[in-house]
């Protein structure tokens, strides 16, 4: 049988002994476990601060490494570094399921919506350290397990193009067309330009350091100027009402 996983095991995984187990206790905890349902008392108001804390962390990251990168191409990234599928990858590279502790109604529950109750819980526990620790805290957390996510293309690139499409199969009668319209700078650093039209509704145009960069910055202009995606004030996009 194997042993019971213990505090000092989640601490030895994440790298990192809290000086109070309040916090992290709290950011393992789901709603469902608690017998009150007081709010206190399980890790949403956590998953609130550590969404903000993991924003302003990787924000800080992609501004170091990619110092030439325009603000759209920043913004696309961080929206995928932030996101609930990263997040629960993250929780899973973790195995942060064997520590979080829920209710037996949720235990039975699986695919999506477990999968966002991991993603939750990563935020909550980024909290927990910000708050035993500090920012610096949190920063090392961060780098230790995004770090080789910041320079995958194929990750950022997830998926502005992906939604417009979706979005304008059921908004627009045509799906989306991108065009090369410019391409600048060096070689070893091209800036590309890409025009995108979608039949009656208005085009736009975005720039990277790349054709596909290009094409999901555009993407991006279109989804937000729509309503289909929103920005806070961290800089975050998401889908309304996600």
């Amino acid at each position: 049988m194997a042993a019971r996983l213990t505090i000092a095991d989640l601490e030895a995984r994440i790298g990192h002994r809290f000086k109070n187990h309040a916090d992290l206790k709290r950011a393992i905890t789901h709603a469902s476990a608690t017998k009150t349902g007081d709010h206190l008392s399980h890790y949403e108001r956590l998953e609130f601060l550590g969404d903000r804390v993991l924003g302003l962390c990787i924000s800080q990251m992609l501004f170091r490494a990619f110092p030439n990168a325009r603000e759209g191409e920043l913004s696309v990234r961080l929206n995928a570094l932030v996101s609930g599928n990263t997040c629960a990858e993250i929780a899973d590279e973790i195995g942060l399921a064997d520590f979080i502790k829920t209710g037996s109604d949720v235990k039975r529950l699986t695919g999506k919506r477990m999968r966002s109750v991991r993603a939750d819980v990563v935020e909550s526990l980024i909290a927990a350290l910000y708050l035993d620790g500090g920012l610096a805290v949190a920063e090392k957390f961060v780098e230790k397990f995004w770090h080789a996510r910041l320079h995958d293309d194929a990750a950022f690139i997830q998926d502005s193009k992906t939604a417009l499409q979706e979005w304008a199969h059921v908004h627009a009668d045509t799906t989306p067309s991108y065009t090369i319209t410019d391409r600048s700078g060096p070689d070893h650093d091209p800036v590309f330009t890409v025009d995108v039209k979608l039949g009656k509704i208005k085009g736009a145009q975005g720039k990277g350091r790349s054709k596909r960069a290009a094409e999901q910055e555009a993407a991006q202009i279109i989804l937000l100027r729509e309503g289909a995606w929103v920005q806070d004030e961290l800089g975050v996009i998401r889908e309304k009402n996600a």
